[in-house]
């Protein structure tokens, strides 16, 4: 809640407008169900949530708090996702605000760097209840980079968003106010300089060939094939990974 009032503060402060989707506020709605139709489903007995919403999307007989979000996405040009680590991933209710509301920004025509966001910025700003050593490329929950993978790439960057690096309160239930007050001074001043900032590097949807079961083209591989590390976490290549491929921008 901290971070998230100071990243409010800070970008009101800037001009910007600002609005908040508190999701245990709103009692938001995580299972994805044939109640987020209006109308009733095309097809009740093979029933699949990704293809009856994006019918119902195109349609406008989404429910109503997914319609308020999606509305939201559309004007926004930055989101931030505020949220404790849980399970070295986002809670629940966050992960069903992703399932439910941008069902419409999944398509296979338009994904990754091709996707219907390609034009906003997204980020992830979480705490988490461990320190930064428990997630290191040596520490017991392994790489955060790999970690973050599945969040940053599978579900921002297949949507299009560009992805900034995240903004990660290591452990903060445990440290002293001073510490505490410290760090969400580096967030405000992270917030008045973000335009400024580099995102995180994925590969674009132009390197793999689609006829060949989206693989690396190998002009592609061929290119990179001198390179010490993968092109990202996923896309190694059967290389190391690049180092802080997903915690720090890459140009």
């Amino acid at each position: 809640a901290a971070a998230k009032d100071a990243a409010v503060a800070a970008l009101t402060a800037q001009g910007c407008t600002v609005e908040v989707s508190d999701l245990y506020a709103m009692k938001f709605k995580a299972a994805a169900t044939t109640e987020d139709i209006t109308g009733g489903v095309k097809d009740a007995e093979n029933f699949c949530y990704a293809k009856e919403i994006k019918l119902a999307s195109e349609e406008g007989r989404l429910a109503e708090d997914i319609k308020k979000e999606q509305e939201k996405l559309k004007e926004a040009d930055l989101v931030i996702f505020q949220f404790p680590m849980y399970w070295s991933s986002v809670p629940a209710i966050m992960k069903g605000w992703m399932d439910r509301v941008l069902g419409f920004a999944y398509a296979q025509e338009k994904r990754y760097s091709e996707g219907i966001f390609k034009d906003k910025k997204a980020m992830l700003s979480f705490t988490t209840d461990c320190p930064e050593s428990v997630y290191s490329d040596t520490g017991i929950n392994g790489d955060i980079n790999v970690t973050l993978w599945p969040l940053q790439n599978g579900i921002l960057n297949y949507c299009g968003f560009q992805v900034f690096a995240p903004q990660i309160f290591w452990d903060p239930a445990t440290g002293s106010p001073e510490s505490r007050s410290s760090v969400l001074e580096g967030w405000r001043t992270r917030l008045q300089n973000l335009c400024g900032e580099a995102t995180v590097y994925f590969a674009p949807l132009d390197y793999f060939d689609k006829e060949k079961g989206f693989l690396l083209k190998p002009e592609v591989k061929e290119k990179y094939a001198s390179n010490e590390s993968g092109l990202t976490v996923g896309i190694h290549m059967g290389k190391p990974l690049p180092a802080n491929s997903q915690t720090k921008a890459r140009v």
